[in-house]
């Protein structure tokens, strides 16, 4: 600024909706409006030089997060089975047309039949469609998703980082009550809430501060102001001159300055019991938007309060039961802060902390563990809170609705923006609810665990045919066997035992708290269906060879043997059952069973010799003590090694 001055709002910039006094000297910010007044300004910077353009392009060159572990786990998975599909399937044809002397046809069979095994056909669009559905009932209940793999991240959010207003509180303000001070005196004629009044109308309407106190003071006396100095965010209060007066409203610690100790136990107070405290008081100069530099006689308190969301309480309850650790950052007083998260039930609130007594990073890792309430905190510390945490550990979930949110949302492993606040924040977040309502948290946090914890569960039924096929394939190429399955055979199994069953089991209800890793959980699950389903199926294969059975018979034992031990898997992944999932698991059963008794020949399902009958027999007796006692090892050691990486 050359000449002038003007009142201007910068909150697209800071989050901050106070007016901004600036003066010749001052910059003015691209991204900032003016609200009032006039001035001549130089312009510097335009284009991709300009600051809000310089922010922008700072979010833009940030990197996405890498993918959610549930796709990155699926991608890998895909990835590898491609690779090894190719040479597998290649060595197979090869024993079986060159060393067993096979037929070209029977080979190419034998070589499909190992690699459709081998591929979780279906698994990437189950997942694919799981969350396309979760995006559309979040969508009825007002919360937007802009990308659909933060469902999933959201559902592992172990702590949480929030603001006070908006969040824990309405989004409004309202004045409690007036404490005149020692330097009021009642004799002089005009009251406190009438002086209060002749500043407060004077100023622009502002932020929500300032709009509380509008519709609370409302009978000024007939003085004009002079000079009027609309609210610093900087300086932290506001003024304005009458002939004669000067008075001064703010923020306690700025507006009283050396002074603030005799009353420091006071306002503290008042602080403690949640409210917001401002000071009233006479200025002995002329207030300029700058600095205060004389004196200022305190006349009065103003306590003021956000009244807290009615489904606040419930829904840090909610949190606190599923694990996940609550931060509370906020620019207001920590003390104040602090007494309105107890109020909101957040575990800890007691344990605050003023940000602006923090000065290195070190000092901020240090405090983002130990305290849950931060006060009097910078855009560049919300940043610098979240990279913390995540130094420590934790993945982190922060809400945030100003552009000064934007960088330390677009570092957090899932952002969620309020629809009332910026574009800036909404358009980098992975999240925005529509109507700025925090209780819908919750349901966020049920759809991710319902799609982790059933794609884990539908996965598990994908890779334990991949297990078993693979297996297979080695064994045949290495022991010279054929390949005891058919296509149309695989089909049958995954039709009954993975697709169908697969696709309803994605889609239930499930808001179970998620342990672990992706790829652990579903292995320790899929691991011993599938060895059960190599063990008894080879040596199915090898006795059937030692006592001559038909290939033919071997093949149809084969699938009934598989059929046992996936709708086993099936029911232990079920579990708990409840009416539907009995539906489909019976309703599985009897569909193979239709399809191998009536459609026989169209799966490859023949009659079993009485020599194939016995043998199918003993091995299906076997298959539950095998599949039962391959669980119990798989999971002890899956728990060893889960404590030696821990």
């Amino acid at each position: 600024m050359v000449d002038g001055e003007v009142a201007v709002n910068e909150s697209l910039l800071t989050g901050e909706t106070d007016e901004i006094f600036k003066k010749p000297g001052d910059t003015l910010m691209s991204g900032s409006f003016v609200v009032s007044g006039e001035c001549c300004a130089r312009l510097e910077k335009v284009g991709a030089d300009s600051y809000i353009s310089q922010l922008t392009l700072e979010a833009k060159a940030m990197n996405r997060k890498e993918q959610s572990e549930m796709i990155r786990v699926l991608d890998k998975l895909v990835g590898v089975v491609g690779i090894l599909i190719i040479p597998l399937g290649l060595l197979l044809f090869g024993q079986q047309f060159f060393v067993s002397k096979a037929s070209f046809s029977s080979s190419i069979v034998s070589m499909v039949a190992a690699v459709i095994g081998m591929i979780p056909e279906g698994l990437y669009l189950l997942a694919s469609v799981a969350l396309a559905i979760s995006v559309i009932r979040l969508s009825s209940q007002k919360v937007l998703v802009h990308d659909m793999k933060c469902i999933e991240t959201l559902a592992r959010v172990d702590v949480l980082c929030v603001d006070k207003t908006g969040t824990i509180t309405e989004n409004n303000m309202q004045v409690i009550s007036t404490i005149p001070m020692e330097g009021y005196n009642p004799s002089t004629g005009s009251g406190l809430k009438t002086m209060i009044s002749d500043l407060v109308v004077s100023m622009p309407d502002g932020n929500i501060t300032m709009q509380a106190l509008k519709r609370f003071f409302k009978t000024p006396s007939d003085k004009k102001a002079d000079v009027v100095i609309p609210f610093s965010s900087t300086y932290k209060y506001c003024g304005a001159a009458f002939s004669g007066d000067a008075y001064v409203l703010g923020a306690p610690e700025f507006v009283l300055r050396e002074d603030y100790e005799k009353f420091k136990v006071l306002i503290e107070n008042y602080s403690s019991d949640g409210y917001r405290v401002l000071v009233f008081g006479r200025y002995s100069g002329v207030p300029d938007g700058k600095e205060l530099t004389e004196a200022v006689t305190p006349l009065g308190l103003i306590l003021l309060a956000n009244p807290i969301r009615k489904d606040a309480p419930e829904t840090f309850r909610y949190f606190a039961e599923q694990g996940v650790a609550i931060k509370v950052i906020s620019g207001d007083n920590p003390v104040t802060v602090s007494q309105v998260a107890l109020e909101a039930g957040i575990a800890d609130a007691a344990k605050y902390i003023d940000m602006s007594t923090l000065h290195t990073e070190d000092d901020i890792r240090e405090a983002a563990t130990q305290y849950t309430v931060f006060g009097r905190v910078t855009p560049v510390q919300k940043r610098q809170l979240v990279h913390a945490l995540q130094s420590a550990g934790h993945t982190v979930g922060m809400t945030g609705d100003g552009v000064n949110d934007v960088l330390a949302l677009k570092d957090a492993d899932c952002s969620v923006a309020m629809a009332s606040g910026c574009d800036a924040a909404a358009q980098v977040s992975q999240l925005v609810l529509l109507e700025s309502d925090f209780a819908a948290m919750p349901s966020v946090v049920m759809e991710g665990r319902r799609v982790v914890n059933n794609i884990e569960r539908s996965a598990s039924l994908f890779l334990v045919k991949n297990i078993f096929s693979f297996l297979m394939a080695v064994f045949s190429v290495c022991f010279r066997s054929t390949y005891p399955l058919e296509p149309s055979q695989v089909s049958l199994i995954s039709m009954f035992t993975i697709g169908i069953p697969g696709f309803f089991l994605a889609l239930q209800p499930n808001g179970d708290i998620i342990h672990g890793r992706f790829l652990s959980n579903v292995l320790i699950k899929a691991l011993p269906a599938g060895l059960t389903d190599f063990l008894v199926v080879g040596a199915l294969v090898v006795f059937g060879s030692v006592f001559g059975v038909n290939e033919t018979d071997i093949s149809t034992a084969c699938t009934m043997l598989l059929a046992i031990v996936g709708f086993m898997i099936l029911y232990h992944i079920s579990k708990p059952l409840n009416p539907l999932r009995w539906c489909v698991w019976v309703g599985c059963i009897v569909g193979l069973l239709v399809c191998s008794i009536w459609l026989g020949d169209v799966f490859g399902i023949e009659h079993m010799s009485m020599e194939c009958v016995m043998l199918f027999v003993l091995f299906a007796i076997v298959t539950e003590p095998t599949l039962r006692y391959g669980t119990i090892l798989v999971e002890k050691i899956g728990g060893i090694i889960t404590n030696r990486t821990k």
